[in-house]
């Protein structure tokens, strides 16, 4: 990086809310935010939106007529949005760029139109519009009044950390002075879940005290489940005054895949992320790391091993939202990075429940990690602001 960028607002809905406050006491809460619905012809772990903000979602709707035809993925990423400009003090702000990407999109209304069309043959005149990987962004950018660019993308479960990059290289090639990035996902449909249950990665129907055992290195068992929520954080070249927090270091990888969701033992991807990453930062400067550990058996291992790998003898405090909060696909890396930002600010380190392990004294440098389908990894240095 050419110099240090400033996190001026970050906002989330997720399971744990959309109140800052409110997230963070959940996170200091050991219990998980799972519930069991049913899927087919069995009980499914996943986790909702509280009552709470599906009802913001519901105003949201009605507030515009357009806003009625849209999917759940846009309405998080619109929502989630406003209260990152408002902390950002960018809400008389236009002149800004947009990133925000998903890695499934539309998921409810693809599965909705695609259904009609199998029973009629015919296809709702909103079925294309309404669905396009584009329209996430598209619709931010509408409702903020944005004059920027507007770009997304699906880069599977890295997509929200994809997006940070690609806000850092618009700040850096001086193209733009500021950027809104982050990821937003809708995935608990019946479509989306029967894929990751084909793929034999999803937690059992089993109701015990963490259904995910995420991070849990000894575990036979895939226990990943899914979640729903968006996150966005607004990004500024520079250390400004009101920064959150300073991303003072990028990584990206890609490694040969044997498999079309492979991961190599050690995870060669996040080693190679991680180190550049760090880039002039010694790995004994890291306080902690924010894992993508989703709760299967090779992915949080092979992650595991290249942290190992990387760091040696100076492996900091780990932990990871996955076990509370589902895998929430192209939204997981931004809230995890909200994780990290809210430890920073609160200076506690929130650990895994189940997992024996040591606090870090202070926290002020924290690396956030995320990887998709295709072996795309991505690692972000998190720095406290001075």
């Amino acid at each position: 990086m050419q110099n240090p960028v400033s996190i001026t607002g970050i906002s989330s809905i997720s399971p744990l809310g959309f109140i800052p406050e409110k997230i963070w006491s959940e996170y200091k809460n050991h219990t998980h935010n799972i519930t069991f619905e049913a899927f087919g012809d069995q009980k499914t772990p996943i986790a909702q939106l509280p009552e709470e903000c599906k009802k913001e979602i519901e105003k949201l709707k009605i507030e515009n007529s357009q806003y009625a035809s849209l999917d759940d993925s846009v309405l998080f990423g619109i929502f989630a949005a406003r209260a990152a400009i408002r902390e950002a003090n960018w809400e008389q702000e236009f002149n800004f760029g947009i990133n925000m990407g998903s890695s499934r999109g539309a998921t409810h209304l693809f599965e909705k139109y695609h259904k009609e069309f199998l029973k009629t043959h015919q296809s709702a005149t909103l079925s294309s519009p309404t669905t396009t990987l584009g329209n996430i962004s598209s619709w931010i950018a509408q409702d903020l009044r944005s004059k920027g660019p507007e770009i997304s993308h699906s880069i599977t479960c890295s997509t929200a950390l994809h997006a940070v990059l690609n806000g850092i290289a618009w700040l850096q090639s001086g193209l733009s002075d500021k950027f809104l990035v982050g990821g937003s996902e809708a995935p608990l449909t019946p479509f989306t879940i029967a894929q990751m249950k084909a793929l034999k990665i999803y937690a059992s129907g089993q109701e015990d005290v963490y259904p995910c055992q995420a991070m849990n290195w000894g575990k036979t068992r895939n226990s990943m489940f899914l979640g729903e929520g968006a996150a966005v954080a607004c990004l500024e070249n520079g250390v400004k005054e009101n920064a959150v927090a300073l991303v003072t270091g990028i990584g990206y990888a890609t490694e040969p895949l044997k498999h079309n969701i492979s991961i190599s033992t050690h995870a060669d991807c996040f080693q190679d992320s991680m180190k550049m990453a760090l880039s002039g930062t010694t790995p004994q400067e890291i306080d902690a790391i924010v894992l993508h550990a989703p709760g299967t058996v090779k992915g949080d291992m092979a992650e595991y091993n290249a942290i190992k790998s990387v760091f040696k003898e100076h492996i900091p405090a780990l932990t990871t939202n996955k076990w509370k909060i589902g895998h929430t696909f192209g939204a997981s890396g931004i809230l995890s990075i909200e994780l990290a930002i809210l430890m920073m600010k609160h200076q506690e380190f929130i650990p895994v429940p189940y997992i024996e392990g040591v606090s870090p004294d202070s926290l002020s440098k924290i690396m956030v990690n995320a990887v998709g389908f295709g072996g795309n990894a991505v690692s972000i240095l998190l720095e406290l602001p001075v």
